[in-house]
């Protein structure tokens, strides 16, 4: 069996249990749980413990991560909460711990996903110019550590209402068949797996939807 690492925030939490479950009779798919791991200084705090926590594996075949969303967070007008180069060096120093707590696997860096940025409301706002500016930082600072990439952008980009759960979010059937199913896609490329080999199974969980809801 493959072994798999998710980390993220909360869009990881959106498609993790359709992740596992689709995948789960070619790979074991571990996570730090219901850990939102937020803006990127937060996942470099706290990664080392995550995995001795969850005894993760050394030998992990491919660790899919994503940062981002938190770090172009604009509280009160404010500027983003990580300044770019903040957090350009933060994600060099992410993926070289990773490499040190999992030496063999694959690294894959998912790009954060388009947000409703109209819909937002009060004090928080994210931009969708911020969000392709430090998505194409984490392409800068990340490819020449031989880290590949898992386009959500794209695929979340004026994604159809039935996708959203909020301005944020894909925590709806469609949404996750959108990104959750993106995920699966990539998996699939780097541990192997004919993807088409997947469909009985995931059509099993899309008839009954709490069964892929992270919610």
């Amino acid at each position: 069996m493959k072994k798999i690492l998710l980390l993220g925030d909360s869009i990881r939490l959106g498609y993790e249990r359709y992740v596992t479950e689709t995948l789960k009779d070619v790979a074991i798919v571990y996570t730090p749980g219901d850990v939102n791991c937020g803006m990127s200084q937060f996942m470099l705090r706290w990664v080392h413990d995550w995995k001795r926590k969850g005894n993760f594996p050394e030998d992990m075949d491919v660790v899919h991560w994503n940062a981002g969303l938190w770090d172009v967070l604009r509280i009160h007008g404010d500027d983003t909460l990580s300044p770019p180069d903040f957090y350009a060096d933060t994600l060099r120093r992410i993926s070289q711990r990773l490499r040190m707590l999992f030496p063999t696997a694959k690294q894959v860096f998912a790009l954060s996903t388009w947000v409703q940025e109209d819909l937002y409301r009060g004090e928080y706002q994210r931009f969708n110019s911020d969000i392709r500016l430090f998505n194409d930082i984490a392409m800068q600072t990340l490819a020449p550590l031989g880290v590949e990439f898992n386009d959500l952008y794209a695929v979340s980009e004026n994604a159809p209402k039935a996708c959203w759960s909020d301005v944020t979010h894909f925590n709806t059937v469609d949404g996750i068949k959108r990104v959750g199913g993106q995920v699966v896609d990539c998996l699939c490329l780097q541990i192997g797996v004919d993807r088409a080999s997947l469909a009985e199974r995931e059509a099993e969980l899309f008839e009954i939807p709490e069964s892929i809801l992270g919610n």
